[in-house]
């Protein structure tokens, strides 16, 4: 992707880890948020330490040439990139791990991968960029299987077609962002989808989770951008029409949007293109009162202005990531057709009416290769990018740094984030890991925002991924019977199951199970992950 090495067990690339001064500092600061803390740094080990035994199964013929046994190969994929999966990974704890990475170049290939493994009670695990952080790309899919094989998408990659006139394009589903981006960019299009995982992230993973990316209003899924579908399915084939709308029964693409590869692999999509932007204006807002800016956020979403950016960082996830004294709201327009300046002075209006100060002067370019963002919104913004390797850094010196995103509607907003305070409180003084919780709006709708917390406490190291679990349980608890959604784009995955199952009516999740059974006969696509398969074997 970038001539630089992949890290086998933490976020990224090895080149861009935490080292030297910027973790000097980071531990400094974590010292002084937390005095005795123990820091002290402990490293991977090598793979050889696993004890990875040989495959209990082998490719056929055919598939021979696109299949590895590679111990360090199969570790990589063996786990996703949640806090837990780092840890064990430090740990040497990786007991699941799959027996062949198969790289299918073709449909043509994944078809046999999928008869292959029906035939033989094959467990299958699609896998994109292997950046699930809620177990979705784990092979942990129990004794029932006779092997798992990991169904690696990548070497599909390719932007196949543009229909300029409908401005969409036909893609891969192995296709990385940046690599999307660098083949539209000629065009002059952009599919301006960019979640915090863009760089690792693919295509068919964002369907197949329903992602949420770059906008903060308006186009917040990738469910958005989506025209049309093309689903392998162990059964056969499913595609859809490419249509800009329809009222013609329930949408294929429904189905298969979030279904994590337990229903068909999705091969490609038709996908919504945008010019890419020309006008862009970035601000800054300070709120000394918390619950100011959360009604400035309201009445911004409410307001029709549609930004592109609506981040609203409460005073700790401010003062940690941004250095700022107080709340802060990030704030962005851009526009391909028409300068921006109108929306964001409305916007700024909005925001004094309800107690917001600027930090410092609006900036505004009509330049499409230039942003528009003020000093604080940079320093959010490169630490908002240094965050999951800065989490890697952190986790190896025993802390416990992770996120739980959610979604509710506006008049909910305020008992829940009390109620998951309380609830992580108490965790983290139950499981003796002191810490704070901090909280920022990812995305906002005119019913309701997208809080997405973070967890920063000082755990004990051999026991911390047990400590996030019990902090995990407590706070997804408060989530679901605080009328929330155990996960606003973060997916399902195995670690989201016993509460996305109480979330979804039974009758659904039967008429779901039904489907997959028709679709995916002998039971193999992604066992555990958002739903159960119904084997006979």
């Amino acid at each position: 992707m970038s001539g630089k090495t992949r890290s086998w067990w933490g976020w990224g690339n090895v080149e861009d880890a935490v080292t030297g001064a910027e973790r000097a500092e980071i531990t400094r600061r974590t010292a002084a948020m937390l005095p005795g803390a123990d820091l002290t740094v402990h490293e991977a080990p090598p793979v050889e330490a696993f004890g990875v035994g040989p495959s209990k199964v082998q490719a056929p013929p055919g598939l021979a040439s696109i299949a590895s046994a590679e111990v360090r190969d199969r570790l990589a994929h063996s786990h996703g990139q949640a806090f837990r999966d780092v840890v064990r990974a430090l740990l040497g704890q990786l007991p699941d791990v799959p027996d062949l990475v198969v790289r299918p170049a073709s449909e043509a290939q994944v078809v046999h991968v999928l008869d292959w493994c029906s035939g033989a009670d094959i467990a299958v695990v699609p896998f994109g960029g292997g950046s699930s952080v809620v177990g979705g790309v784990e092979p942990r899919v129990g004794d029932d299987y006779a092997g798992v094989v990991s169904l690696d998408l990548g070497a599909m990659d390719q932007v196949q077609e543009i229909d300029r006139t409908s401005r969409a394009a036909l893609v891969q589903a192995g296709v990385f962002g940046p690599h999307l981006e660098k083949q539209l960019r000629p065009e002059g299009y952009t599919l301006r989808f960019f979640p915090q995982s863009f760089e690792f992230s693919t295509l068919g993973g964002w369907l197949a989770t329903r992602a949420g990316g770059h906008f903060a209003t308006s186009l917040t899924h990738i469910d958005d951008l989506t025209e049309s579908m093309r689903v392998i399915a162990p059964s056969g084939v499913i595609e859809s029409r490419r249509l800009p709308g329809s009222g013609a029964g329930p949408s294929p693409d429904r189905m298969f949007l979030g279904s994590e590869g337990s229903l068909g692999v999705i091969t490609q999509a038709w996908v919504r293109l945008q010019d890419r932007p020309r006008w862009r204006a970035g601000a800054s807002v300070g709120f000394a009162d918390h619950a100011a800016g959360v009604r400035a956020v309201r009445a911004l979403s409410q307001s029709g202005l549609n930004p592109a950016n609506c981040r609203l960082l409460d005073p700790m996830e401010a003062f940690i990531n941004a250095g700022a004294p107080t709340a802060v709201l990030v704030l962005g327009f851009e526009s391909a057709d028409h300068p921006v300046n109108a929306s964001m002075d409305r916007a700024l209006e909005l925001c004094r009416d309800h107690g917001g100060t600027l930090t410092e002067e609006p900036r505004f370019t009509d330049s499409s290769d230039r942003a528009a963002r003020t000093g604080t919104a940079d320093t959010w913004r490169n630490s908002f990018v240094r965050m999951p390797y800065q989490r890697d850094a952190l986790a190896s010196q025993g802390m416990i740094v992770e996120t739980f995103e959610t979604a509710c509607t506006w008049d909910r907003f305020d008992t829940l984030r009390a109620a998951v305070d309380a609830a992580a409180q108490d965790a983290m003084r139950q499981v003796g890991a002191a810490g704070v919780v901090t909280c920022r709006f990812t995305h906002v709708y005119p019913d309701g925002p997208a809080p997405y917390f973070g967890i920063y406490a000082a755990g004990t190291w051999g026991r911390t991924v047990e400590q996030w679990d019990e902090i995990k349980q407590a706070v997804s608890e408060a989530l679901i019977t605080g009328g929330a959604t155990i996960t606003h784009h973060h997916a399902v995955g195995r670690d989201h199951r016993p509460w996305y199952d109480r979330q979804r009516p039974d009758l659904f999740a039967a008429a779901l199970q039904a489907g997959k059974k028709v679709l995916d006969p002998a039971g193999i696509l992604n066992p555990g992950a958002v739903i159960d398969p119904l084997r006979t074997r």
